[in-house]
């Protein structure tokens, strides 16, 4: 049974369950404080009679906090359970949980809660139906995948409640009056439902580890498995080596020949600094790509595939060009750079580079007195570039995993190989890449349901990619990408540009390094691949495209809306809302909906999914710029699909931009 507490902000929650041959796994997410979601998936053993073995099943959860709880007043959620699935699960409940502290001369906690429940938590001891009895039930086969608003607090509503004493740290006791009649279930055999009552025993393993062990209505035993973890809290200390300290200007009236400008006569000056500054960024493994000076002022532009905070880059240049540049130059510009794009300007007074290091509150103090704004698209004045980085050659091989999920005869799936990437950047802003792949095991192959979609192959037809060819060449791009202005940007790819599609692929984005709207535009033409993933190609052709709107909506929430055209023909939108956090952990969701009907889109009814990325410096706490990247989708099918083209402009340039430098600003004196 549900109940009226919410966790921690951020949180995320993993839990596997097993009791009377029904497996739920669950993945929950503490969107923001009031909200979280849930992603479901089932499997309930001996559905036979339906001409199921396994019956699988793939729902989401929404729960939000109504009212918070006081020193008098209980937590207050509403939720709906099974809300875009097929329904199986389909309850909509309001629950109240109120915790008393020691309320015995032993234990920890004891915690009361009580709800109300409709649907499937309103289907035992029910009081009547207040709201309207029109319910529909459950149909397995039904494709599912729409909210069911109709039906929402609709037909019998019952009271369910429970109690949950906290011996100590480590120890719980729960019983509950549970109000859930498992009509599916019991009606096919799949267990005997005997009681209303569950008996539970939870142990603490660990911080984020709790099992337990049930009884549950009156007939079956369940065990549970539970994993939390939140993103704000690495799973490795953050460690980088010390900076080197900013060295401090002799005072102008104790040395004022130390703030003389002649320096500037000199030809050569920005080629001097130049050379002195380079080696010094080097040592944090910081590309200096040029600079340029004049009597008081002095700009650096910078680039590092190292750190996966801008921050750092823009703390550890500024101390680098406070080493460097003469006393009389005053005030730096940083220009942040990303594969050949100047993403943004962070000016910054050397005074204040000067006092405030060792200042309390440092870190803020220095956001309130830099300025972030556009940077031109190449330098201007007296510069001196570094020539020597171009042309620039990079390759790795490493493994690689490519997962498959919700099969409905084998739930995880998973092909295991070797991987080989190349990099050719020959001048800035230009670079030919590709990607070798070759599968040493896996068992994707095997899987035995193909594509019965009546829209164009454009996704479901993945068995075939994997089956047709061990060895395969997943990218051969070559890509252009520059600044028209300065708060605009550009990229051209043409080539292989995904597993399945070839073509050219153009973007324009407009968007300002301060404001928290960006607007672009992607256009398309591409052509299916052959299976086998080698130089050919099939008949199919389409020309797709997008207008796109990013919004950030502060606090790390991100919204982005796509209009358009998929690669199926279909047109409509997709909507995405993403929690980001400083250190680079990303979890969101989306949908699109298009002008395909569902009984053309077929199961699902459209497509949905939620989208994770892990950076590995949380694991490892090494500054890095990898992550790990999934997306979980009930279900991939043809519409709505939309090409996977590497390089977008708008998640190449966020991170050096005002939000994302702010977020994680603290790091400036790293």
């Amino acid at each position: 049974m549900p109940s009226g507490e919410a966790l921690p902000d951020s949180q995320v929650a993993i839990g596997v369950s097993s009791f009377a041959g029904q497996t739920r796994t669950n993945f929950t997410f503490q969107f923001s404080p009031r909200i979280s979601v849930t992603f479901r998936y089932v499997g309930i053993q001996d559905w036979n009679s339906d001409g199921f073995g396994t019956y699988r099943d793939r729902s989401f959860d929404f729960r939000y906090l109504l009212i918070k709880e006081g020193r008098i007043a209980p937590a207050v959620t509403i939720g709906l359970q099974d809300f875009a699935g097929t329904g199986i699960y389909a309850s909509e409940y309001i629950v109240a949980t109120k915790t008393f502290d020691r309320p015995f001369r032993f234990g920890r906690s004891l915690k009361v809660t009580a709800g109300l429940g409709w649907g499937r938590l309103g289907t035992s001891s029910a009081l009547g139906s207040p709201f309207g009895s029109n319910r529909p039930q459950f149909v397995p086969g039904d494709p599912g995948g729409e909210p069911a608003v109709d039906q929402w607090f609709r037909g019998p509503m019952a009271v369910f409640g429970g109690i949950e004493w906290q011996a100590n740290e480590r120890l719980g006791f729960k019983v509950e009056y549970a109000t859930d009649a498992y009509l599916p279930e019991t009606s096919r055999g799949v267990f005997a439902r005997e009681s209303n009552l569950n008996f539970g025993l939870e142990y603490q393993v660990r911080q984020a580890v709790r099992i337990g062990v049930y009884w549950l209505y009156g007939s079956e035993v369940g065990v549970n498995v539970h994993l939390q973890f939140n993103p704000k809290t690495p799973a490795a200390p953050y460690r980088l080596e010390g900076p080197r300290p900013v060295i401090v200007r002799p005072e102008r009236l104790v040395n004022p020949a130390a703030y003389d400008t002649g320096w500037m006569a000199a030809h050569n000056a920005p080629i001097v600094i130049r050379n002195a500054l380079r080696p010094e960024l080097e040592q944090d493994q910081i590309v200096l790509l040029s600079v340029s000076v004049s009597a008081t002022r002095a700009e650096a532009r910078v680039s590092s595939d190292r750190f996966d905070n801008f921050a750092i880059v823009v703390g550890r240049t500024g101390r680098a060009m406070a080493r460097i540049l003469p006393p009389s130059i005053e005030i730096f510009d940083i220009v942040l750079v990303t594969n050949g794009l100047a993403v943004s300007k962070v000016t910054v007074s050397r005074r204040d580079l000067e006092t405030l290091e060792f200042r309390p509150n440092a870190s803020q103090v220095l956001l309130s007195r830099i300025v972030i704004a556009d940077a031109a698209p190449a330098p201007t004045g007296n510069t001196s570039q570094v020539d020597s980085l171009y042309p620039h050659f990079s390759w790795a091989i490493g493994p690689y995993i490519r997962p498959s999920f919700f099969d409905p005869d084998e739930p995880v799936r998973a092909d295991v190989g070797i991987a080989a990437v190349a990099r050719y950047r020959f001048a800035p802003g230009w670079q030919l890449m590709g990607e070798v792949r070759h599968r040493v095991v896996g068992t994707i192959k095997n899987a035995s349901r193909l594509s019965d979609s009546v829209l164009p192959r454009v996704r479901t037809d993945a068995l075939l990619y994997v089956r047709a060819a061990d060895t395969t060449l997943e990218r051969l791009v070559l890509s252009k990408q520059w600044k028209p202005g300065k708060n605009t940007y550009a990229r051209i790819s043409v080539g292989y540009l995904e597993q399945m599609f070839g073509g050219v692929s153009a973007e324009f984005l407009w968007k300002p390094a301060a404001s928290r709207l960006g607007l672009g535009i992607e256009v398309n033409y591409v052509k299916q691949r052959d299976f086998n993933q080698r130089f050919g190609f099939q008949d199919y052709e389409v020309a797709t495209g997008h207008l796109s709107a990013y919004y950030d909506f502060g606090n790390g929430y991100f919204g982005q809306v796509d209009v358009g055209r998929y690669l199926a023909g279909d047109v409509g939108v997709t909507v995405s809302l993403e929690r980001r956090f400083a250190n680079g952990w990303r979890v969101g969701g989306f949908f699109t909906l298009t002008d395909v009907s569902s009984e053309e889109f077929g199961e699902g009814s459209f497509d949905k999914g939620i989208s994770v990325t892990i950076p590995l410096s949380w694991f490892t706490g090494r500054p890095t710029r990898q992550s790990l990247s999934t997306t979980i989708r009930p279900v991939q099918r043809d519409g709505g699909a939309r090409l996977n083209v590497s390089g977008r402009l708008y998640e190449q340039i966020r991170s050096g931009q005002l939000t994302d430098l702010s977020n994680d600003w603290g790091r400036v004196w790293q």
